[in-house]
C-alpha cells in the first residue's frame, strides 16, 4: 500500500490550482482541512536537532552508583561503586589489568574517567555528568576516577 502525505504549504498550493467549482462537489471527498484530521497516517515523531537517539540496550546500572563494563557495550565483568564507599574528589584506580570500556553515570554528581590510574591529567580524561549518563564505548580505556561535590 502507498500513502501520501501533503505538507500544508503542497496542499495549498493544490487548492489555489483547483477551479473555484470542483474545489468541493457535493459527492467528492471532504475538504483538505477535514481531510488532514481524518488522515489514517500518523505523523512522525519530533526529533530533536543534534540530539541521538538512546542505545537500544543499557546496563544495569541502579539510580545512585556509578558502573563500569570491561568492555564495550556493556558487556564483560561490571564493577559498580556507590557513594556510601567511594571518598568524594578522591582518584580511585580500577583493579590492576583491567580497566573499563563503557560506563554508567548515575550518582547524581559529576564523575571523571582517567585513563591514567593515577588520575594524572597528562593522559586523557572527561567527566561526565551525574544525573544518568550513559557511555557505551569510551574513547580510551578508563583506568581510575573521581566523584566530585556538586
Amino acid at each position: 500500500m502507498r500513502t501520501t502525505v501533503l505538507t500544508t504549504g503542497a496542499l495549498a498550493a493544490l487548492c489555489l490550482l483547483a477551479p473555484a467549482s470542483a474545489a468541493h462537489p457535493a459527492s467528492s471527498a471532504p475538504p483538505a482541512s477535514e481531510a488532514l484530521s481524518a488522515s489514517p497516517v500518523s505523523p512522525a515523531p519530533a526529533v530533536r536537532p543534534g540530539r541521538a537517539a538512546p542505545p537500544p540496550r543499557l546496563g544495569s546500572c541502579a539510580p545512585g552508583e556509578l558502573c563500569l563494563w570491561a568492555k564495550p557495550g556493556f558487556a564483560g565483568a561490571r564493577h559498580v561503586h556507590e557513594l556510601s564507599g567511594t571518598d568524594i574528589e578522591s582518584c580511585v584506580p580500577l583493579p590492576a589489568g583491567g580497566g573499563a570500556q563503557a560506563l554508567a553515570n548515575r550518582t547524581g554528581r559529576p564523575v571523571t574517567a582517567y585513563q591514567s590510574a593515577e588520575c594524572a591529567e597528562t593522559g586523557e580524561f572527561d567527566t561526565y555528568p551525574g544525573g544518568g549518563t550513559w557511555v557505551p564505548q569510551t574513547p580510551y580505556r578508563v583506568r581510575a576516577f573521581k566523584v566530585w561535590e556538586n
